[in-house]
């Protein structure tokens, strides 16, 4: 991003109160630098920014020693260097499908609920049997903003980084991944067992009857290129007749899945777990130390069935992605009876089979992923990568979409899973919702 296309607000000034909170002894800023904090094709959502600060700090400031050793408290002053500082800014596009889109649900609100509110009240109740767990990235308030934001720590300095989307998470990542992911739903049905119901904004999500009709513009117009491409696929004789039913029907199915069934185990979806909204951070050899989740733009209380669909086939890798779906999901229960025990979880615990029946009954939301979001995370970067393009009809979005459905590792994958979803009954379409 050009310095020209960083908004005049997100300057030094409005980050005087966070510095003087944040950096200990902060005395002026020094530079100030604003920049493109992802490449195209790496984040679609949002507009991110990484904000760089040089600051100085004031002289005699005292500093714990933060080593073990000694055992007691020992002081250091600093001279009034200085040092550097970074921020990620999340920031709105502006064209105008994206703002009637923010209109019905604003995904900056919930980001911001998320952060203020839910992730330190998950924390919390881990906390509470003394666990010391932590979610991802820190968030902070700017005074004086003049559209809507989401400001984070900036977690590249700590060493986190995103694993390679294209050749998908091995196991040992994918692992890692799904016990943060339970971790993270026994902590939300803990919450709603002790203190009731989310707020509507993260019950309804992006399912509302007043953005149907913006979803379904959207939708059939990336199904409408899809079909022109999966006719050529390997096999497609086996279920194109299946796949022509289900796209009229696809946003129908996708609100049946999103009505929740009081009588299933639900959670709080992280809503947008693909491989680049979650970070690893490496000690020196190599091994994986943590894992944060990052992008709490569309959360989802509702069915498991929507997160395990989303992470497992978006991003883990194509040798695994089938033969280890029921291992990774036995993974997942065990982890997940693990935390909701040690969070002392009183209602009755979900079985391993109640996982599989909801992953089955929800099986269409499967095809939802292998035709969304799998198509982004395994296409090579490409400067079209744009939010305009993956959603838009223009002749440009058009050729983008395109580029996604005959990407030949998307070709490779979506040959093998869509036989795979037809065997589950996952292209199907289901009975109507009795009212």
């Amino acid at each position: 991003m050009a310095a020209s296309k960083v908004p005049a607000w997100i300057n030094a000034e409005i980050f005087e109160d966070v510095l003087k909170s944040t950096v200990p002894g902060y005395s002026k800023v020094k530079t100030f630098k604003a920049d493109s904090g992802s490449a195209a094709g790496e984040n679609y959502a949002t507009i991110m920014l990484r904000v760089n600060i040089e600051v100085e700090l004031e002289g005699n400031i005292p500093c714990r020693w933060s080593g073990e050793f000694p055992p007691f408290q020992t002081y250091l002053f600093s001279d009034g260097k200085a040092k550097d500082v970074s921020y990620m800014v999340k920031l709105p596009h502006q064209l105008e499908f994206y703002q009637e889109m923010m209109k019905k649900t604003n995904i900056f609100e919930t980001e911001r609920l998320m952060y203020n509110d839910v992730v330190p009240e998950m924390e919390a109740l881990y906390k509470a049997v003394g666990v010391d767990l932590i979610f991802g990235a820190r968030s902070y308030d700017f005074k004086g903003a003049k559209s809507d934001y989401v400001l984070l720590e900036d977690l590249g300095p700590k060493g986190f980084k995103n694993a390679n989307r294209l050749e998908g998470l091995d196991q040992t990542h994918t692992e890692r991944v799904l016990k943060k992911l339970a971790q993270w739903h026994a902590a939300s049905a803990v919450r709603v067992a002790t203190k009731g119901s989310y707020p509507e904004i993260l019950t309804m999500g992006f399912f509302k009857e007043e953005s149907k009709p913006m979803m379904t513009e959207m939708i059939n117009g990336m199904m409408a290129r899809f079909l022109k491409v999966c006719v050529t696929f390997e096999g497609h004789e086996e279920w194109i007749e299946q796949i022509k039913a289900l796209i009229p029907a696809s946003i129908d199915e996708m609100y049946k899945m999103a009505k929740i069934d009081p009588q299933e185990f639900n959670v709080l979806n992280h809503g947008d777990s693909w491989s680049n909204n979650i970070m690893f951070q490496y000690d020196a050899f190599g091994t994986i130390k943590e894992v944060y989740l990052v992008d709490y733009q569309i959360p989802k209380y509702g069915t498991v069935a929507q997160d395990l669909l989303y992470f497992l086939l978006s991003s883990t890798r194509l040798e695994d992605k089938l033969s280890k779906f029921d291992y990774y999901i036995k993974f997942y229960h065990d982890s997940l009876i693990e935390n909701l025990k040690i969070l002392k979880y009183t209602k009755p615990l979900p079985t391993l089979r109640s996982i599989h029946l909801a992953l089955l009954k929800y099986g269409v939301f499967g095809y939802s992923v292998v035709t969304g979001v799998m198509s982004a995370v395994l296409l090579d970067p490409t400067e079209n990568a744009s939010f305009e393009n993956f959603v838009g009809d223009s002749a440009a979005g058009e050729a983008f979409q395109l580029q996604l459905y005959t990407n030949p590792r998307y070709r490779k994958h979506i040959q093998a899973i869509l036989p795979w979803l037809l065997n589950r009954g996952a292209l199907e379409i289901s009975a109507p919702i009795s009212q």
